[in-house]
């Protein structure tokens, strides 16, 4: 006699409290294969479901779902094994008197495949860093902003192409810094072009940052000039380094785009990105403002020294400007969803948030014939080193990605997506790999030379994982 949907219903039931059961501190085994083997009995339950509850008397029999959940759970115990190289190697990395703690993770289309927690998310205190220690990620705001401004699109309340001043009277006269008078005076002319929104999202608008731009670096010593490293939103008021859509140069254009969202949706832009983007993808640890829970959880920046040591830069306080550009807080658990979200053309969770065709346009170069700069120069040493983003790749952009068009080297493929932020967070999504992944420590001055070396080698050995894997 075959099983009922309700009989099925309640052995699934059963694997969910397994499932909660592993999860506890009392399970033992190493994080990785434990991270792993969850992963996969999630996964299972998922597909349980379908069968079960949508097939009617159509089910599958409870052995054949043991013998299936036994297959998994064996491949994870062997793909554990293999974690440990990784392990090994972030762990030593973390053991660095001159290294604060980072988290790493990464996942493939069918979920997570590696994540781990090393070093402390305070070097002089005893705590140490886990997957949900929250982060500041900087500019890995930007893709956030680029998906919320690209669901509008598709709501057909903002055009990509159309001058920006339509939706911001503030931008229809803008001006050109052509740089400074024997008397150190500004020497700015009107701009020809207008801005749109896909300058500002592929970053050939004309606003620069000031770390990685003499003459904006320069403005900004004039008095009453706004700073980007500034509370608020003063830093938005200066001219364009050049006439829109001439050139690629990094910078506060998706500030302006943040600007946007909250005069066109009527929502700031914290409301805005929790209903449409952070809720949906179950991001909890994610938003510009921090809870007094919260910020027990967060791990302190550092700045290095020319000698290698680490200083604290004192704690964060929450901008009343939501920094469309920079602002956020998350930890490496929850933008790894957000990257999942992506890999999976804009769909993750049974959640939705773009259309498999916008990710595929957001994806793709927008900006013709430029190219994005392969070396950024920074004016500010303790801020940012000099920023080499490939060696041996000529880079593209899309609307919010910086593009490879070259392979990497025993990781990435061409035509991955990637951004970073000032604190020496990474990230990157490979579509033809099927591979994503996260770097996320916190210290300045940003492309740190250890923190590169290790994100490098930890990417290039989770490709190494996924051969394996693939076998």
């Amino acid at each position: 006699m075959k099983p009922s949907v309700a009989e099925n219903r309640k052995k699934i039931i059963n694997l969910e409290v397994i499932t909660t059961i592993l999860s506890t501190s009392e399970f033992k085994g190493s994080p990785a294969w434990q991270c792993l083997l969850l992963n996969s009995l999630i996964h299972t339950l998922r597909l349980l479901r379908t069968w079960c509850f949508e097939k009617g008397n159509k089910v599958i029999s409870y052995k054949k779902i043991l013998a299936f959940v036994s297959v998994i759970a064996n491949t994870a115990c062997v793909q554990g094994q293999n974690h440990k190289g990784i392990d090994d190697f972030l762990s030593a990395s973390a053991m660095d008197e001159n290294m604060s703690g980072f988290v790493a993770m990464a996942a493939d289309n069918s979920g997570v495949i590696y994540s781990g927690a090393f070093g402390r998310m305070d070097v002089s205190e005893d705590r140490e860093m886990t997957l949900n220690t929250l982060m500041q990620i900087a500019s890995m705001t930007k893709p956030v902003t680029s998906v919320a401004a690209l669901q509008l699109v598709e709501q057909g309340k903002l055009e990509l192409d159309v001058p920006i001043s339509s939706y911001l009277s503030e931008l229809s006269k803008l001006q050109i810094l052509d740089g400074f008078d024997a008397q150190g005076n500004p020497i700015l002319r009107p701009t020809k072009k207008q801005i749109t929104l896909r300058h500002l999202l592929t970053h050939t608008s004309g606003f620069v940052y000031e770390f990685s731009n003499e003459n904006a670096f320069k403005y900004r010593q004039i008095d009453g000039v706004g700073s980007v490293f500034s509370p608020g939103k003063g830093f938005l008021n200066v001219p364009l380094a050049f006439e829109p859509g001439t050139k690629w140069e990094y910078g506060i254009g998706v500030d302006w785009v943040g600007v946007i969202i909250e005069k066109v949706s009527g929502k700031s832009l914290d409301d805005y990105f929790k209903e449409n983007i952070f809720d949906p993808l179950n991001m909890k640890n994610t938003g510009f403002h921090l809870s007094e829970e919260q910020k027990g959880r967060l791990a302190t920046l550092y700045s290095r020294s020319d000698d290698g040591s680490l200083t604290p830069r004192g704690r964060r306080q929450n901008d009343p400007f939501f920094a469309g550009g920079s602002g956020l807080v998350s930890t490496a658990s929850d933008y790894l969803t957000f990257l999942q979200a992506i890999l999976n053309g804009g769909e993750f969770l049974g959640q939705r948030i773009l259309k498999s065709e916008t990710v595929e346009l957001m994806s793709r170069n927008n900006i013709g014939d430029l190219f994005a700069d392969d070396v950024l120069h920074s004016y500010i040493p303790f801020v940012s080193k000099n920023i080499n983003f490939f060696e041996n790749s000529k880079s593209k952009f899309g609307l919010g990605f910086l593009i490879n068009t070259s392979e990497i080297p025993m990781a990435r493929m061409e035509g991955s997506l990637t951004w970073a932020g000032l604190y020496n967070t990474y990230f990157w999504i490979d579509p033809k790999g099927g591979i994503c992944g996260v770097f996320m420590a916190q210290l300045l001055p940003f492309f740190d030379e250890k923190t590169i070396e290790i994100f490098s080698e930890f990417e290039r050995k989770i490709y190494q994982l996924y051969k394996i894997k693939e076998k």
